[in-house]
């Protein structure tokens, strides 16, 4: 983006902000496990999704959006720090017995708004930091309810009695704290308490809304579902006539709803960025307890599309045009500098992965108007380049490209894969997969992975967005012009693959 269109995008916010006030709520709403093709407005069912649905028809709906990582902890760290997860040292998908966590040194969202003068609080899963002083409100957070890592991390067979083999591993899992601030106010033991998660942390979501109505707040709603095992209320069981997991979709959906109205209800709705999104692809060997991927290749725990890109749909009234669809290249990442711009809060001291597109939200760009800028400043990229030429040195709204690579890690710090626009060279590696030999589970149980060892291979996701056809021998050129970009990120964050060490890594957190 230039950098005279950037200047006005922002003076543009700024100004409309200043409207009704100069910094806008926040609300993040994060859900877990949730797919690509899981909302109705993005191709799901039959279950309903009206409000959700009615957040896409108000605002904007991404199409080419993803999590850092394809895994809790790593997807989590890079929304709260706008970071590629290796970049922190975070990897996987924490527990009881977690040696590291988010590292206090950096800067979390919660902490860049806070000391902009938001009132921050988080309700529902954190996954970064299992006790103190790695827990909410030691980052940046003034309040906390929610579970410190994910639901099912209990030592409870998927029928919801104890394990009966105590030297399984999952047996030796100590209670599931409830936690409030610092402290455990219950334990979740049984699939009724599971069935309690949502309906607990959406009234607490409105009471925080009630409560700080009148000061600019910030909430992180993220939700424990959809991921297993599910829970759902009494007022939601067996109503959306598509089994446990349409049933699911159906309260956390209703929840949404509820936030909106509490929203309206407090006269803040109108001053209020509601982003909603999820931390990873849908769980695929829990078969019906699993949702989906809208064709995208595999799911969790992989480096495929159908792991990583997720839904997100952000809504500002006055500000987003409505029922908009973008198709740019965005990530988690992304949001923490972009709220960061609008809420006139100070970014980061230290590097970040993450890039502003807050532009996209203040109607100046991505909108149904064909606003044309003139382009002052050198152009964003090649692809900007193209256009201002043809466009005899102007920038019109579909040339702002903020980011236009994305770096696939998996495991603790494998680069597996790598894009740039809609090229994606996949490496060499192994890899955990859906397909043949794994086995798919249903009704609380799961299956089985399966692994498979990958060949290199080059896929164009404009046209093959299930990766399918390997096009490397009719582009050998894009092949190595990918392999190069490849290198710079192994240079400054590493790669297990290649045994290379990243210049730019910083240490996560070290627990006892």
């Amino acid at each position: 983006m230039s950098v005279f269109l950037f200047s006005v995008a922002i003076a543009t916010a700024q100004k409309k902000a200043s409207a009704k006030n100069d910094r806008p709520n926040i609300v993040i709403i994060n859900m877990d496990d949730m797919g690509y093709g899981d909302p109705v407005c993005y191709g799901g069912g039959p279950y309903q999704t009206p409000q959700i649905d009615a957040l896409a028809a108000h605002g904007i709906r991404f199409t080419n959006f993803y999590s850092a990582q394809a895994v809790c902890t790593a997807s989590r760290s890079a929304l709260m720090t706008g970071c590629y997860p290796t970049r922190i040292g975070i990897s996987g998908a924490i527990d009881h017995n977690a040696k590291f966590a988010l590292n206090p040194n950096e800067e979390t969202l919660a902490e860049l708004l806070k000391n902009a003068g938001y009132k921050t609080g988080i309700v529902g899963k954190w996954h970064l930091g299992h006790k103190e002083p790695y827990l909410p409100l030691q980052n940046g957070f003034d309040e906390f309810l929610g579970l410190p890592y994910s639901n099912d991390m209990w030592a409870y067979d998927y029928n919801g009695e104890r394990w009966k083999d105590t030297s399984f591993w999952r047996a030796k899992y100590p209670p599931l704290p409830l936690i409030e601030g610092n402290k455990t106010i219950k334990i979740i033991s049984t699939f009724d308490d599971q069935d309690s998660l949502t309906t607990l942390y959406t009234q607490r979501a409105l009471s925080f809304i009630e409560r700080n109505k009148k000061q600019p707040f910030f909430l992180y709603l993220a939700h424990s579902m959809v991921h297993v095992p599910l829970g759902v209320s009494n007022r939601f069981k067996g109503k959306s006539g598509a089994g446990m997991f349409g049933d699911v979709m159906e309260e956390v959906d209703w929840s949404v709803g509820e936030v909106v109205r509490s929203l309206k209800a407090n006269g803040v709705y109108e001053n209020t960025i509601i982003v909603f999104t999820s931390d990873n692809g849908p769980w695929l060997t829990f078969g019906n307890h699993a949702g989906n991927t809208a064709g995208l290749r595999e799911g969790k725990g992989t480096a495929w599309d159908g792991g990583l890109r997720v839904p997100c749909i952000i809504s500002w009234p006055g500000h987003t045009s409505a029922a908009t669809i973008n198709n740019h290249l965005l990530t988690n990442m992304d949001i923490l500098p972009t709220m960061a711009t609008i809420a006139h809060a100070a970014q980061p001291v230290k590097k970040i992965d993450g890039v502003d597109f807050s532009a996209f939200l203040v109607g100046e760009v991505g909108s149904k108007n064909d606003q044309v800028h003139k382009n002052k400043a050198s152009p964003h990229s090649a692809h900007d380049s193209q256009n201002s030429s043809t466009n005899k040195n102007t920038t019109t709204l579909k040339s702002f490209n903020p980011r236009d690579e994305f770096a696939y890690y998996y495991d603790k710090n494998n680069l597996k894969a790598i894009r740039k626009g809609y090229w994606k060279l996949v490496f060499a590696a192994s890899s955990q997969t859906y397909g043949p030999p794994a086995t798919i589970g249903a009704d609380r149980y799961p299956g089985n992975w399966g692994g498979v060892e990958l060949p290199m291979a080059l896929y164009n996701l404009a046209i093959d967005p299930g990766e399918d056809r390997d096009v490397k021998e009719q582009y050998p050129k894009i092949v190595t012009e990918l392999q190069q970009i490849a290198d710079k990120y192994r240079q400054a964050l590493g790669d297990g693959l290649t045994n290379t060490e990243g210049k730019e890594v910083r240490p996560a957190a070290k627990l006892d």
